[in-house]
């Protein structure tokens, strides 16, 4: 009897230290689909809903680890732009094809997807989507030279036009209260609204070039990206807007900002920025994929989802991670795990190890009480020999540890912060 308990304790401790390390950066999810998905949006750390193209509306309860598809009540139909202001209350705009014509379509839910309810039909394509609240939202898209502005205060039972000022299709939206909102589209467009979306006018973007995406952290700070490694940003409500060094030529589809100094950008070829410095430097992210990627949603810096091509979806719960950097291919003797270097240390460091096999690996950090800090690595990673990035910026001085775990080696040494 005392084995039995001593094993079960055993078995217990075990589990529960294989289920208390989260997994590291990028991980892709089972969508049940092959379809092109358009966007994504979370509303905790549980519950989230992404769209796309053939009526597809996905709905997960358990943070991605399932992801169902919900019945829209259409046919023909392609989702673009999906928002949701609590559990229960939420919106989807898309194309719908109706007698062979292409036409907008509005999709609204107020028992968390169960129910969809098509609301409003214009003639025109119908892209990005904005609730500030349940009630209060605005809808955006348009065709060729034909541009849609849609607002609603009562939840989308009734939706009214408002003048944009411009012909340009319109594809991203966000408002940051009642009041301030700004939407971008085709050839460079910028618009911006201080009155509720009342008056709209056109800003400066300095391009030409498509924007799709915009995101504001409070009335005056925001972001836009674009084609061709576009991104804008400005700290004076869009007056001015600066172009930002984004390192890539591909196309960004979506951003998303959690704070003013933390945001992510996701693009074509499976591209994943991130910034932690409000966008004065942006560090390309592995997500895995060469897939393009469409939409990105974060709920705070850590928790977040990406979506895109070919049924793609991708979670993170530690803001995307670390780049895991190969430094050489050559087959090493034996596992060796080295010292940081520089250290002491700040506010980053380098972590080297080499494997001298396939393996599943982790390095963990943790503090000086034996509390671990972050999970730093966790991958499966062909043999050869490696670095890794500690940026410990958000830290406090003091004496931390890092741990490497695989099959066959553990190893762990010590790092002193100096701030």
């Amino acid at each position: 009897m005392k084995k039995t308990i001593l094993l079960f304790k055993a078995t217990f401790f075990f589990l529960f230290l294989a289920n208390s390390y989260s997994q590291s950066g990028w991980i892709s999810q089972n969508s049940g689909t092959g379809t092109i998905l358009q966007g994504v949006c979370l509303v905790d750390s549980n519950i989230g809903f992404a769209v796309g193209w053939g009526d597809v509306i996905l709905k997960t309860t358990n943070g991605g680890t399932n992801w169902f598809s919900q019945v829209s009540g259409t046919s023909e139909c392609s989702f673009y732009g999906v928002s949701f202001t609590d559990a229960n209350n939420g919106t989807v705009v898309g194309l719908l094809i109706v007698d062979r014509n292409y036409i907008g379509g509005i999709l609204r839910t107020t028992n968390g997807g169960t129910n969809w309810i098509l609301q409003h039909s214009p003639n025109y394509w119908l892209l990005g989507v904005s609730f500030i609240d349940a009630n209060t939202g605005f809808v955006v898209g348009g065709f060729y030279n034909l541009s849609t502005i849609l607002k609603t205060t009562n939840g989308g039972t009734n939706w009214i036009s408002k003048t944009s000022g411009t012909t340009n299709c319109l594809y991203g939206v966000t408002f940051t209260d009642a009041d301030n909102g700004t939407i971008v589209g085709i050839n460079g467009s910028i618009l911006r609204t201080t009155n509720g979306g009342e008056n709209w006018i056109s800003q400066t973007s300095g391009t030409t070039i498509g924007l799709s995406s915009v995101s504001f952290i409070d009335a005056n700070t925001g972001f836009v990206v674009g084609g061709c490694g576009t991104i804008l940003k400005t700290t004076n409500g869009g007056e001015n807007w600066v172009s930002q060094t984004s390192g890539t030529t591909n196309n960004l589809n979506c951003v998303k900002f959690c704070d003013m100094n933390i945001g992510t950008i996701v693009g074509d070829s499976g591209i994943i920025l991130r910034t932690t410095n409000g966008g004065v430097n942006w560090t390309s992210q592995t997500s895995g994929t060469t897939n393009f990627l469409t939409g990105v949603s974060f709920i705070d810096a850590n928790t977040g989802a990406a979506v895109g091509y070919w049924g793609k979806i991708l979670r993170t719960t530690d803001g995307g991670g670390v780049f895991v950097k190969q430094i050489s291919n050559e087959i090493p003797e034996g596992f060796l795990l080295y010292q940081n270097y520089p250290n002491p240390f700040n506010p980053s460091t380098k972590i080297k190890f080499d494997i001298p096999e396939l393996s599943s690996l982790k390095i963990i950090i943790y503090d000086l009480l034996g509390k671990e800090v972050v999970t730093l690595v966790n991958e499966n990673i062909r043999e050869g020999s490696y670095e890794v990035i500690w940026d410990a910026s958000e830290y406090a001085s003091g004496v931390y540890f890092y741990r490497i775990y695989t099959e066959n080696y553990t190893e762990t040494k010590s790092m002193i912060l100096v701030k």
